[in-house]
């Protein structure tokens, strides 16, 4: 079973596949290749980031407090 990667990770792997497809030096089949991976990893990522956007709003002052409150997934009610 494939470790789930961090963020900072899929980042540089990202970042990997960008220059890898900017280099030219890759064929077509493995340009698609890299080319689908990094696809995966963007979205995989954009996933993260909407999720701690949608924590970080959340962040409330009420009372002279901070406070953290729950979150409905919208997504995941289809």
């Amino acid at each position: 079973m494939k470790e789930k990667q961090t963020f900072e990770e899929d980042i540089k792997n990202l970042q990997k596949i960008v220059d890898d497809l900017a280099s030219g030096k890759l064929t077509l089949g493995e340009s698609l290749k890299k080319y689908e991976e990094g696809v995966k990893l963007a979205q995989g990522l954009s996933v993260v980031l909407n999720e701690a956007q949608r924590k970080v709003e959340l962040l409330m002052k009420k009372e002279g407090k901070f406070s953290l409150e729950d979150f409905e997934d919208k997504d995941s009610k289809e």
